[in-house]
């Protein structure tokens, strides 16, 4: 079946586009969980240029996996033919959808006229969301912010009317300018006026950081996107997609006997990384992941540290066994006081 953000699901969960976060053993890991069937994901942003280069890693960045639908593959850039040759190559690939990043922060990014410096150029961008849309039959959709350096309602609603008439079938909105980068609060009042302003959906962006902040959120906007409070904690996704369908998932909380519950996941999302990158990235990949994942009980701080030393699969199985005795041990050890 065609994927359609007209008709999706209401309210819309979706991972964010997180670089060096969301690849596919992420993604696969979030999908895992319950209540996620409908959890729309995002990849990493991919460089068109890249693409055309036929980059080894960019082509790596682009694998998934069935069990990741309904994906959506975000790209970057600022050649339009790009875009559409990019495009044709993920249509073919069987993605949901394309993403257009448009608010990327970086320095990196924007000093090379990409991500949120497209904000800058709405004629670009314009032709870039135009040229894309209309060659391939997937919907294509954009993500932006307020502004560059600052948030002016007029260019903002006409930066955002501008990618809508060219063709894009989706915004997602993150509440803070390219200057603040992920500093402050997010601002999501600019949000439910562009919502209002347009008419396609539009989903929002930017501090979710638990259940009760996605639904205090929502107003009357599409859905939400949750990004940095997921990792070392996926759960967070599965337990929002549950309320939004008037179900209930509890996150594991802290302490050895939630540690002992994360862990059979933290083991899988290691699995899927050596599949996705080969051992020896794996271990460097996953550094982070682990120290987000492991923490919460006394003597964390050293298994974590441990964990960055891991340089073979053979090392992270064994750190992982030895935590899973101590905790089991401490467990126990509770439960006799008790």
């Amino acid at each position: 079946m065609n994927f359609s953000w007209d008709t999706f699901p209401r309210p819309i969960v979706a991972l964010a586009p997180m670089a060096g976060y969301t690849d596919s053993a992420y993604r696969r890991i979030v999908k895992s969980l319950p209540w996620t069937e409908n959890v729309v994901c995002f990849s990493e942003l991919t460089s068109v240029d890249a693409i055309h280069h036929q980059s080894r890693e960019a082509y790596r960045m682009m694998d998934w996996d069935p069990g990741e639908r309904p994906l959506i593959m975000q790209l970057f850039g600022k050649t339009p033919g790009l875009f559409v040759e990019a495009g044709k190559r993920l249509e073919g690939m069987g993605v949901a959808g394309i993403d257009i990043n448009m608010g990327c922060p970086t320095c990196k990014i924007t000093s090379n006229e990409c991500g949120s410096a497209l904000l800058r150029n709405p004629s670009l961008a314009a032709e870039i969301v135009y040229s894309l849309s209309r060659a391939v039959s997937v919907p294509v959709s954009v993500k932006t912010r307020l502004g560059y350096e600052c948030y002016d309602e007029a260019k903002f609603l006409a930066f955002c009317s501008g990618v809508v008439d060219a063709g894009a079938k989706m915004l997602t909105l993150h509440g803070r300018t390219r200057l603040q980068a992920f500093s402050g609060e997010a601002d999501w009042s600019p949000l439910y006026f562009a919502k209002r302003a347009l008419r396609v959906p539009v989903i929002g962006n930017g501090d979710i950081r638990s259940v009760e902040d996605a639904v205090a959120r929502l107003g009357d906007l599409d859905g939400v996107m949750i990004g940095r409070a997921t990792v070392g904690n996926p759960w967070l996704v599965a337990a929002i997609a549950a309320r939004f369908a008037e179900g209930e998932y509890i996150v594991p909380g802290d302490g050895m006997e939630a540690m002992l519950v994360k862990l059979p996941l933290v083991r899988r999302h290691f699995e899927l990384a050596v599949a996705s990158f080969g051992e020896r990235r794996a271990c460097n990949e996953m550094r982070k992941h682990f120290a987000a994942y492991i923490g919460g009980f006394p003597g964390a701080r050293a298994y974590a540290d441990r964990f960055m030393r891991c340089v073979s699969s053979e090392s992270v199985v064994m750190v992982l066994d030895e935590l899973e005795r101590f905790l089991r041990s401490g467990v126990r050890h509770a439960a006799v006081l008790a």
